[in-house]
C-alpha cells in the first residue's frame, strides 16, 4: 500500500513525453483564462498560441495581458484567420455554442478539446459526432476527473477487487451558483443557452460521468424528480435534482444536485466486499478514503486543484494527438452522457420510468 500512495502522481496513461501541440482557446470566460490557460502554461506538452473571442479588440487585449501570440474574432477564427499558428482548438463558451466552433475546426482539420456538456442537446451532440468523424477530426470531451489521480487510483483498486461486486453508487454534487455570479440572467439559467437545465447539465453531470468512468458500466434507465422553486430557477425545471439510475448489471445509483445550496461534493461506491469514496471529489480537490472489513484509509492528496486537473487534461489530449493513440472520453463517450440527461429530465417531466435510449 505505501508504494501506491507513493506513485500516487505517476501518469500511467501517458504514452509520449516529447513534442508540443499548439491551442487555440476559444470563449474566454474566468474559467478559460483563469483555470484553463494557466493549465496550458505549466503543462508539459501544451502551449496556447491563439485566443478567439466576441471582437479582435478584447481578443488582442487578452492575448497582450496573458503573452499570447494571437488574438482573433470568432469570425475571423471561422475565416480560418491564423489557422497556422495553432495545431489544436479548446471550446470553453456555454454549451449551446460548441457546435459552430467545432464544425470550423473540423474544416480546418484541427483537433478539439471541448468542454462538458459538449453540448445544449442530444441531436445537436450527434451532429457534432458526426462531424468531426467524418472529417477524420479527434475530438475529446474535457472530463478532467478522468485523469485526477484520486480517480484513477480509484479505478485501479475496482479492477484489483478491492470492493468485491459493485452494489450502489451515490452522487452529490452542489453550489450557489447566485452567490459565485450574481446574475439571475445568467447563460446557466437560460435553457436555450444551458440546454436541458441547470443543475443536471453542469454539475450532476460530474457524478454520472465519473461513475461511467470508474464502473465501466452504463445506465439503463432512471427515475427523477426536479424543483425550482427560487424565482432566478424560473426556466429551467431543475433547481434541484435527485435520480436514480439502474446500471448494468443491478447497480443502482442516486445522484443529486443543485444549483442553489451550499457547496458539497462526493462520490460514494459500495460494494459486496469495500467502499470507495471521493470527499470532497469535483471541486478541485478530490480525497480518496477507502474502506474494507476493519481496513479504512484515507489518502489526502490536497496538491491537486482544478488547475493542476485541467494540466492533466490538456496533456492528457496532447499525449494522444502526438502519439495518435486512442482517446477515451471521445464524441460518443461525451454523446451517452448527453442521452442519460436528456432521459433524466424526461423522467422528471412525465414522474414515469424512462429508458436511457
Amino acid at each position: 500500500m505505501l508504494d501506491w500512495i507513493r506513485s500516487y502522481d505517476d501518469r500511467d496513461w501517458q504514452i509520449t513525453s516529447e513534442g508540443t501541440v499548439r491551442y487555440a482557446l476559444l470563449g474566454l470566460g474566468w474559467w478559460t483564462l483563469d483555470v484553463s490557460l494557466p493549465a496550458i502554461e505549466n503543462s508539459e506538452l501544451g502551449e496556447a498560441t491563439v485566443l478567439v473571442s466576441s471582437s479582435t479588440e478584447k481578443a488582442e487585449k487578452a492575448a497582450a495581458e496573458h503573452d499570447v501570440e494571437k488574438g482573433i474574432s470568432y469570425e475571423e477564427f471561422h475565416d480560418g484567420a491564423a489557422s497556422e499558428a495553432y495545431d489544436a482548438l479548446y471550446v470553453g463558451t456555454p454549451n449551446a455554442l460548441h457546435l459552430e466552433y467545432i464544425e470550423t475546426a473540423a474544416t480546418l482539420d484541427k483537433p478539439v478539446i471541448c468542454e462538458k456538456p459538449m453540448e445544449s442537446t442530444v441531436e445537436r451532440a450527434e451532429q457534432m459526432v458526426e462531424t468531426c468523424e467524418t472529417a477524420n477530426v479527434p475530438l475529446m470531451i474535457a472530463y478532467r476527473m478522468h485523469t485526477e489521480p484520486a480517480v484513477r487510483r480509484a479505478r485501479e483498486l475496482i479492477v484489483d477487487g478491492f470492493l468485491g461486486e459493485p452494489v450502489s453508487v451515490h452522487g452529490h454534487n452542489t453550489q450557489p451558483v447566485l452567490e459565485m455570479i450574481p446574475n439571475p440572467d445568467q447563460w446557466r439559467l437560460d435553457p436555450d443557452i444551458s440546454g436541458y437545465g441547470t443543475s443536471v447539465m453542469d454539475l450532476g453531470i460530474y457524478s454520472l460521468n465519473t461513475t461511467r468512468f470508474l464502473l465501466r458500466r452504463e445506465p439503463l434507465a432512471v427515475t427523477s424528480q426536479m424543483h425550482s422553486p427560487h424565482e432566478a430557477f424560473s426556466d429551467v425545471p431543475d433547481e434541484r435534482s435527485s435520480s436514480l439510475l439502474y446500471f448494468e448489471d443491478d447497480i443502482v445509483m442516486t445522484s443529486t444536485s443543485s444549483q442553489n445550496a451550499q457547496t458539497d461534493t462526493h462520490l460514494k461506491v459500495t460494494g459486496t466486499e469495500g467502499q470507495i469514496e471521493l470527499q470532497p471529489a469535483f471541486h478541485g480537490e478530490c480525497t480518496l478514503h477507502l474502506k474494507r472489513g476493519d481496513l479504512s484509509i484515507t489518502v489526502d492528496h490536497t496538491t491537486f486543484d482544478a488547475q493542476r486537473e485541467m494540466r492533466e487534461e490538456f496533456d492528457y489530449f496532447a499525449d494522444r494527438i502526438l502519439s495518435d493513440g486512442e482517446i477515451y472520453p471521445d464524441g460518443r463517450h461525451g454523446l451517452q452522457d448527453m442521452r442519460i440527461i436528456r432521459a433524466i429530465h424526461e423522467a422528471g417531466e412525465s414522474g414515469e420510468r424512462v429508458d436511457i435510449q
